[in-house]
This record gives C-alpha cells, structure tokens and sequence, in this order.
C-alpha cells in the first residue's frame, strides 16, 4: 500500500555480552573506519552467527510490522524488553543483525536526553545543525525558529552552550526541534518522563497536532493512560519478542495481564527494620471488586487492601494507616483506621484487617503503598513501599473522556450544573 512509511521485516538485533567500550577516536580514524565498514557490506557476509550463546544476547527478535501514514503508534513493554533498540534502528541509530526496515520519509526522532546535541555548541547553533541533518534550508529553518525557541520556553539560554544545560532543558529544547522542524515521522522515547508535568502535557498536545497534520508518530512509554489516548494502535514486546499487535484497549488489557503475572505480593517479614520496629506487617494483598488479587486497577474502581498482621502478644488499641505516594514521593492520600472507624478494640496477635477504598480517587500513574501500625499511638511497624499499584486510565463517569495526569493527581467527585438566565 502507497500509505504504508514504515514496514519492517523480521528485526533483529544481537548483542555481544561484556564489549568494551570504545576509546577516544580521532577525526582519521572514525573515517577509516565507517570506509572500512561499507567495505565489508559490498564484499563480505557479516560473520554473526545465527545460535544463541553465553556470551551474546537478542536485544530484539523477528520484529515485523507497518505504520500507515498519519497514525499513532504505541510501543509498550517492561524494562529490557527491547523497546529503545528497536527504535534506534527505526532511527538509522544502529542497524539490524537481521531482517530490514523500509522508511519513507524525513524521521525527527528524540531517544536520549541530548541526542543529536553538541555540548559545544549554543542551543541557536544545535538547531541549525539538526535542521542541516533533516535536510532542511536555512531560510526554513529562520522561519521555523522563533516557534521552536517559543516552544522550548528557554529563550534566555538560547545563546548558551547545551554542555550547561539541565535535564529539563536538554528535553525541552530537543523535543521542540524534532517536532517542530517538519518531520514526516516523529519517533520519542521515553525521555519525556524527565520534563515537568506541564510540559509533558505541552508535548503529548504537540504530538497530537503533528498526528492531525496527517505525519506519523511513534511512542515509546511507560505511561499507560497516555498511550491510550494518544495511539491507534500498540505493539507490546516482551523479552525482544512482538507478543502484541493490536487497538489501544486490547494491548494494554493483554501487556497488564502479563505484568500481573510477574508482580507477586511480597513476604513483608523479611524486610529490614529498625531496632525500634517490631516485624508486624507480614503481607499486603490489593484486590479488585471480584475479589481477585491485583497490581493495576482503573481510575474510580474499587480498590480493597487486606493487611495480613502477626505479633508476639495481642496488640492494644491499634491503629493501622495506609499511605499512597507517587514514584517520585509525593504524599496523596492517607487511610487510617482511627479517622474512619475510630478506636478499634484490642486485636489477637495474628489476623488480617481490611480496607475497602469504593473508587480509587487516583489518576492514571504509578504509586507506591505505605503500610504503619501503631499501638496506643506507639509505632509498632511501619514499611515504606510495601507494595505498588499501577492507575489505568478509564472514562469512569461515561463522558466518552479518560483522565489524564496533568498537575493534579487525584480525580474528585464533582457534581457539575449549567444555570442560564
């Protein structure tokens, strides 16, 4: 099909374990050896061999698809699953051990903080040196670039070596240039994640128009409510394997399914403790409304907490609190037995207590579980991150919208009513 920009075929990608790191090249020997290199591709078959051993490894494997111009492509997956490798070669970054990938049109890509950048160079200069690499003329370039510098929003330090700027900085005018210097295809990792919330949802609106503008966008993240309301459709990989290739809805359900599968609840007793803390917190279990055991669960669902207890003698007047924080440790929210039952009754040494949340107030994200007892408001037990819980997008009241993260990180029941004159 005419329509189709990106087709591979087969990908892989092999990797030898424990390589070195190459040294310092000087300007001779990098030309030396790229002349080398095609040298070899005319004349010789690349000698890697076909059989898995010790010492390498398949970063990716037998990787085939096709984008259709003007769509939005989601690429999900744990760590190592070989998400940034495929991308690297998608991005002529690196080229495949096998298989082929045809490419029709200009790529603006952002896989790493500072890619494409010169620490030398001023932020002014780094954005006529990737419009040069893009293939683009100055006078497109001066046209595009008050946009871009607006965009990026650090128009103060657009004159200072990029060597000097923050993280933030690095992604914020890194991202400006890829999406604004007219690429056909538009290919961002994960690196986004660096940037403020503000400017993450600055971004995921830019990548919107740029997939309206009829281009084509590739989305590597972490941040499952965005690859749902940006994608339209999500390869999931696993272990350098595509296992996924479908609409939005569908990858998530299957890619969260075989995480569920991984994240099992942990023997809290084992934990280290401070001399002053007792082991009391053996286990946390997250069940959903099918009382099913869970580690992902939509925004406005139930969410029930069973804390599986044990002490050396019964435990008086005690108190129990569950703290939610994000990844980053931001404090949300807070239940605690005392505030919404009041003063719970001495308790056996062994038992369970439960908490029902009846609509999970979080927006979609990642958070981590904080679990403390105390006993006459002496502090019993208390583990931080005793367990996590992963926040899917969901269109929890039936308005055809899903939440999304942007300042804010819980959604609050509101009761919304028009009055005309």
């Amino acid at each position: 099909m005419t329509d189709v920009v990106i087709r591979a075929e087969n990908l892989s990608k092999q990797y030898w374990l424990g390589a070195r790191p190459a040294g310092y090249k000087t300007l001779r020997d990098t030309l030396t050896s790229a002349f080398r290199k095609s040298f070899k591709r005319l004349y010789f078959r690349p000698p890697f061999n076909d059989r898995e051993t010790d010492d390498t490894i398949w970063a990716i494997k037998d990787v085939s698809f096709e984008v259709r111009r003007g769509k939005v492509l989601g690429i999900i997956g744990r760590n190592g699953a070989g998400k940034s490798t495929l991308l690297k070669i998608l991005s002529r970054i690196t080229e495949p051990t096998e298989g082929c990938v045809r490419i029709r049109g200009r790529v603006g890509s952002l896989l790493e903080i500072g890619s494409g950048f010169h620490g030398e160079l001023t932020g002014r200069e780094n954005i006529y040196l990737n419009a040069a690499i893009l293939g683009m003329r100055k006078r497109e370039t001066q046209r595009k670039f008050d946009e871009i510098v607006a965009f990026s929003e650090i128009e103060k330090f657009i004159d200072t070596p990029v060597k000097y700027y923050s993280s933030g900085m690095y992604v914020r005018l890194a991202f400006a240039v890829a999406a604004h210097l007219d690429p056909e295809i538009l290919i961002i990792d994960e690196v986004l994640a660096v940037g403020d919330l503000g400017f993450r949802e600055k971004c995921f609106d830019k990548m919107e128009t740029v997939a309206e503008e009829g281009k084509t966008v590739l989305f590597v993240s972490h941040m499952i409510e965005q690859v749902q309301k940006l994608c339209d459709r999500v390869l999931v990989l696993k272990e350098g394997s595509l296992v996924v290739d479908a609409e939005p809805e569908k990858a998530v359900k299957e890619y969260l399914a075989d995480l569920e599968s991984t994240m099992k609840t942990q023997d809290l007793s084992e934990r280290k403790r401070p001399p002053s803390l007792h082991p009391v917190i053996r286990k946390l279990e997250l069940e959903n409304a099918q009382a099913q055991e869970v580690h992902a669960i939509k925004t406005g669902d139930p969410l029930k907490i069973r804390i599986h207890y044990e002490h050396s003698k019964v435990i008086h007047e005690p108190s129990f609190e569950l703290t939610f924080e994000t990844g980053n440790g931001i404090k949300v929210f807070s239940v605690e037995t005392r505030v919404q039952k009041g003063e719970l009754h001495d308790l056996p040494p062994k038992g369970v207590i439960s908490c029902r949340i009846p609509r999970i107030p979080l927006l979609p994200g990642s958070y981590r579980i904080d679990a403390s007892v105390r006993s006459r408001s002496h502090l019993l037990d208390h583990i931080p991150h005793a367990s996590r819980l992963e926040v899917i997008g969901a269109d929890t009241y039936d308005t055809g919208r899903l939440p999304h993260r942007s300042q804010a990180l819980v959604l609050v029941d509101a009761d919304w009513q028009v009055h005309t004159d």
